[in-house]
């Protein structure tokens, strides 16, 4: 029998996958990214929902068509490369970035707008992100359904509010629209895909695909195809809800590209609103962005907390949780632009293999799931991506530059695709068999 969603169905779980991947930074880089590109911000915005709305809606797919988890489509290398995926997966969007990012945009919009020009900075953070992460420590003790509850209403808040900020941006401007800078000029579509790494939905994707996977079955579809086909149909049109967002977002960072450059998109956001708005304006995105912030980063804590126990059994939820709740608190404190400054190069690495794996897993009729295959594809993107990192950290690659530069795109940061191909060719030669496991059929 043929199982069938309802659109009403369809469009619940729509709403679902776009609060899922809708989160702080979602909210505060297509405005960073408008200002930096100026004219050209379309260009940008669109590279940022390809590899943020476009790779996560490819990543939930990807895990469905293996399973229905991350390990089952890491484990098409092998059970010790899944454990290192998983793990690092899981500390990106955690403790070492994803996770200190809540707290951080949560004191930059609902915080320093506020702040009285005699207190400190640095104690104001101090003490609000102690508070922040206590209060994400207490309620994912007991993790109930009143943070879903409170996050189905949040979104729709949330959303509001950036409607109102663009219509006020359309019907009384904040500046005029200028000129790009920088790599912006010259390839904005491609350094917009950049930007989208530091939104983590690709990454995250692969971690929360079973959330995803599970609400379909929930509506009563049990079939694969059908789960793979709603699941595909559901994403398509979150990620064209994310794309509107984004465009709205840079839009109106757009505005601002005349103006001195802000120090980061929380920064720009604050202080558009107060110009439209007033602290009337910033009170209300404040407290929306807030709410939102804690339910996303109780939603982080829970989950890398589950998946540590798992992995260590003999180390207590509690436990785990503590520390990663310490940790996040400590990382929020560096900085949110400090912390994208650390980050980018170290996502600009990790994401290449990454999209290897996910593109690969489409292709697995045809690999027939021989473990070599996808070893050699991912090894040789991360190599490249080594480079790329190194050279987001700006970092000279010296004698290498001249080489690496005669890759097919590596100069908008593409370099590693031709030679993950080449490997995975490698790979499904008969005679290369170096990993000893049972082969997937």
């Amino acid at each position: 029998m043929k199982q069938q969603l309802s659109f009403g169905k369809l469009i619940s779980l729509s709403l679902m996958l776009f609060a899922m991947f809708f989160g702080a930074g979602n909210m505060i880089f297509p405005p960073m990214l408008g200002q930096l590109s100026g004219v050209n911000f379309l260009h940008s915005v669109m590279g940022f929902v390809a590899t943020d709305a476009g790779l996560s809606i490819l990543g939930v797919a990807a895990v469905v068509l293996a399973g229905d988890k991350l390990d089952d489509l890491v484990g098409l290398i092998g059970p010790r490369f899944s454990i290192f995926m998983g793990v690092l997966i899981y500390l990106l969007i955690g403790p070492l970035f994803a996770l200190p990012r809540t707290g951080t945009v949560s004191f930059e919009l609902a915080v320093m707008p506020f702040a009285p020009d005699s207190m400190p900075k640095v104690v104001l953070s101090l003490i609000f992100t102690a508070i922040f992460f206590i209060v994400t420590y207490v309620l994912s003790l007991n993790p109930t359904k009143l943070v879903d509850i409170v996050g189905r209403i949040l979104t729709p808040i949330l959303l509001l509010s950036i409607a109102v900020i663009f219509v006020s941006c359309l019907l009384n401007p904040v500046g005029e629209i200028g000129l790009p800078t920088g790599e912006y000029a010259e390839i904005p579509f491609f350094r917009g895909m950049i930007e989208g790494y530091l939104a983590l939905d690709g990454l995250a994707a692969l971690a929360f695909a079973i959330v995803v996977i599970n609400a379909v079955r929930g509506f009563g579809v049990s079939e694969p195809k059908a789960i793979v086909k709603y699941t595909l149909l559901a994403g398509v049109f979150a990620g064209v809800g994310l794309g509107v967002v984004y465009l709205a977002l840079g839009y109106v960072g757009a505005q601002t590209s005349s103006m001195a450059l802000f120090e980061n998109g929380s920064q720009l956001l604050a202080a558009v609103v107060y110009q439209l708005l007033g602290k009337s304006g910033n009170l209300i995105l404040g407290l929306a962005v807030l709410m939102a912030c804690l339910t996303t980063s109780i939603g982080l804590a829970t989950s890398f907390a589950d998946y540590f126990h798992t992995l260590l059994p003999n180390q207590s939820y509690r436990k785990i949780l503590t520390v990663v709740c310490l940790f996040s608190f400590a990382i929020s404190n560096i900085g949110l632009t400090t912390m994208i400054t650390l980050t980018l190069p170290a996502l600009v690495m990790i994401y290449p293999p990454a999209i290897a794996l996910i593109l690969l897993s489409f292709c697995n009729r045809w690999i027939k799931g021989k473990s070599e295959a996808y070893a050699l594809a991912l090894m040789f993107a991360f190599i490249i991506g080594i480079f790329d990192g190194l050279k987001a950290a700006g970092i000279s690659l010296g004698p290498l530059a001249p080489i690496l530069a005669r890759l097919p795109l590596f100069d908008v940061n593409l370099g590693w695709m031709l030679p993950s191909v080449v490997g995975c060719l490698i790979g499904m030669l008969p005679f290369v068999n170096f990993l000893s496991r049972k082969k997937i059929a």
